[in-house]
């Protein structure tokens, strides 16, 4: 559950409280983790992330979204535009959905609290499940052959063995109801932004610059099909019904 972003958190485990899957308690331990609060801010005075999930559930909404942009690729997002530039700076953002929500919640870890900033947000189109999964299968083949060809096993053996490995994922617990499609994508989405980021750490034995810009041309769709995913891994707006969840497992 760590291994989620606060944004991936809120997603799973806020839509299945608000669908009455799981109890109060249940969400704030996975909420919390090591933290000690998660606060909302941007209302008339600070409130607990709890209390406003259930302000929002009461004027109709009945699940929570997000979004994971990045500069030059808000995907997920259709604005505005205060809300694009506060989740692209932040890497990740929470849509309430359902009813006349219209909010966005952009995480900050402020010491061992969290805030998250409300602001206004559009509705979005529902991510696409199947088409982020093959995009993300596309992009790791892509990029594997790419970097097989720049002989990526001299100078980063360790990202050779995990770029080869479709199955890898970080193990992840999501509450009742979160399709498992859903889970083993963002297990998979997570363990490659962890790859590439690796893989970028430094130029390892590039020999030239341009070989080095060549291994970064390589992983760039890689790292942006993983964003992708996860989004659609915490968008239950885009989720598949929970009987052909049941049959495609």
């Amino acid at each position: 559950m760590s291994a989620l972003p606060a944004a991936a958190r809120l997603a799973w485990w806020g839509t299945a409280w608000m669908q009455g899957r799981i109890g109060p308690d249940l969400f704030l331990d996975a909420m919390l983790g090591d933290d000690v609060a998660h606060v909302v801010t941007g209302t008339t005075e600070p409130a607990p992330l709890l209390l406003e999930l259930a302000d929002a559930r009461n004027r109709g909404a009945t699940a929570v979204g997000a979004a994971f942009p990045a500069p030059g690729d808000p995907a997920g997002l259709r604005g505005p535009r205060e809300l694009n530039k506060a989740a692209i700076e932040a890497g990740e953002v929470a849509l309430v959905l359902g009813g006349d929500a219209g909010i966005g919640l952009v995480p900050r870890q402020v010491g061992r609290a969290v805030e998250w900033s409300l602001l206004p947000a559009e509705r979005r189109p529902p991510p696409d499940l199947g088409e982020a999964d093959r995009a993300l299968r596309t992009a790791l083949l892509a990029a594997a052959n790419t970097l097989a060809d720049l002989d990526v096993a001299r100078w980063r053996p360790e990202v050779a063995d995990e770029l080869h490995d479709l199955r890898t994922g970080v193990p992840l617990v999501a509450p009742p109801g979160t399709p498992a499609r859903c889970v083993d994508l963002a297990g998979r989405a997570l363990h490659l932004e962890a790859v590439v980021a690796l893989a970028l750490e430094d130029d390892g034995g590039a020999v030239s610059a341009g070989e080095a810009m060549a291994r970064r041309h390589a992983l760039e769709p890689l790292e942006r099909a993983a964003r992708r995913a996860l989004t659609a891994a915490c968008s239950p707006d885009g989720w598949p019904p929970a009987d052909e969840d049941a049959r495609q497992r």
